[in-house]
């Protein structure tokens, strides 16, 4: 089985199975500091159960659910949690994976952490700003950068060019 599909199958189940994210409230966040924060009541007040689980507790949403993965209006990807913007429109493209997917992020968006979970090393990402999860990056993106950003669409709001 390649990389990439054992990889999709293995958060698909997590995500379906509840393992993903195995519940740790701000896994390898409470160290850091973010210039935007909010409290845990208030995250929880703003987010839907899905939200907070994948922003706050790293979790996963389900392959192939989310309405952003095949969105490819010209636009911009913002934090569902602080609204800075990540990712554009032009950087987007169809991974096959079920998830939103981009090959870079905008300058000075994302922040990055060695996540150990799933059995493998992967590189997640989050929010510079505010710290919410956003997905993984892995190394099997198309030219130029190589990356795959494979993001939880429940993580972002689009804003039309």
């Amino acid at each position: 089985m390649q990389r990439r599909a054992f990889i999709t199958a293995a958060i698909a189940l997590a995500g379906a199975g509840g393992l993903a994210g195995a519940r740790w409230t701000g896994r390898g966040h409470a160290a850091e500091s973010f210039e935007f924060t909010r409290t845990e009541a208030e995250w929880k007040a703003m987010l839907t159960d899905l939200e907070y689980h994948v922003m706050r507790e790293e979790g996963t949403e389900r392959a192939f659910t989310s309405p952003l993965d095949k969105l490819y209006d010209p636009g911009l990807y913002h934090c569902k949690g602080c609204d800075l913007a990540l990712y554009s429109s032009e950087h987007k493209y169809d991974s096959g994976t079920g998830w939103p997917s981009f090959w870079k992020a905008l300058p000075d968006a994302i922040g990055t952490k060695e996540d150990n979970t799933l059995f493998t090393t992967r590189t997640e990402c989050h929010c510079r700003r505010c710290g919410s999860h956003l997905g993984h990056i892995f190394d099997d993106g198309p030219d130029p950068t190589g990356k795959r950003h494979c993001l939880n669409g429940v993580s972002l709001t689009f804003k039309a060019a």
